[in-house]
């Protein structure tokens, strides 16, 4: 338990330590965001396939798998459904005002945060430590450019940069207690973790083909997004293989 607390403390607080460069920087290049969305889809691609998936198969079977991987498939496109998605760069283009946008665009990440920080919690309950470490380690590298994207939002709104940066990190701050939400039911229910493994990977796999890769491809940047995306893939492998 005092590991799964750790890991989700440190995987949440990435969202604060991302926003951190707000306080110094007020724009951000369309291709330097579409590099960081990029990298971040290619850790939680490899986290999901490398790592939950193979464990998943290992604690249980195909049908465990399916039901998980489409469950967090599903709970995520009903988030969608309800929480409208707005573009961080032009937030011009949603007919909100400014309280508007801002309220929707922090309830909208804390919202998506909430299936990360189960990812976190049900890792460390399936009973490999490295296995919890290495999936708080891919959401934190993804929380990271995600708090610094949400930040610049809010002083792009007239936000003061530190209270912007203090809101950045509350977003992911609902990750510990979902994770221990997470840990907490898969140590009483038997045979949930498998479940909660494959739930993981599909929540994981809808944000990074639903959100990371078609917004990394904006502004004709496809190429380096691409090059970026296969450059997370190997960070990840590489940091499973050596952790």
């Amino acid at each position: 338990m005092v590991e799964a607390l750790i890991g989700s403390v440190i995987s949440a607080l990435s969202t604060g330590l991302g926003a951190i460069p707000i306080l110094f920087m007020r724009k951000v290049t369309h291709r330097l965001r579409d590099i960081l969305l990029a990298y971040a889809a290619g850790i939680m691609t490899s986290a999901s396939l490398y790592s939950l998936i193979p464990e998943a198969l290992g604690q249980s079977n195909l049908l465990v798998l399916f039901i998980g991987i489409l469950a967090g498939s599903i709970v995520l496109l009903v988030l969608e459904m309800y929480i409208p998605h707005i573009d961080l760069e032009n937030p011009e283009s949603r007919p909100f005002n400014i309280e508007g946008k801002a309220f929707l665009i922090i309830a909208a990440i804390t919202m998506h945060n909430l299936p990360e920080g189960l990812s976190v919690g049900v890792s460390y309950a399936s009973g490999d430590d490295s296995l919890g470490n290495l999936i708080a380690l891919s959401i934190g590298l993804q929380n990271a450019p995600e708090g610094f994207l949400v930040a610049l939002f809010l002083v792009n709104q007239n936000i003061g940069r530190f209270k912007a940066l203090g809101i950045a990190t509350l977003t992911g701050a609902v990750e510990i207690v979902t994770s221990i939400i997470g840990y907490s039911l898969s140590s009483v229910v038997d045979g949930l973790v498998p479940y909660g493994l494959a739930f993981a990977a599909g929540a994981m796999m809808f944000i990074v083909y639903k959100e990371l890769i078609p917004e990394s491809h904006g502004d004709g940047n496809q190429r380096v997004a691409t090059i970026s995306f296969i450059l997370g893939l190997i960070t990840m492998i590489t940091l499973t293989e050596l952790f």
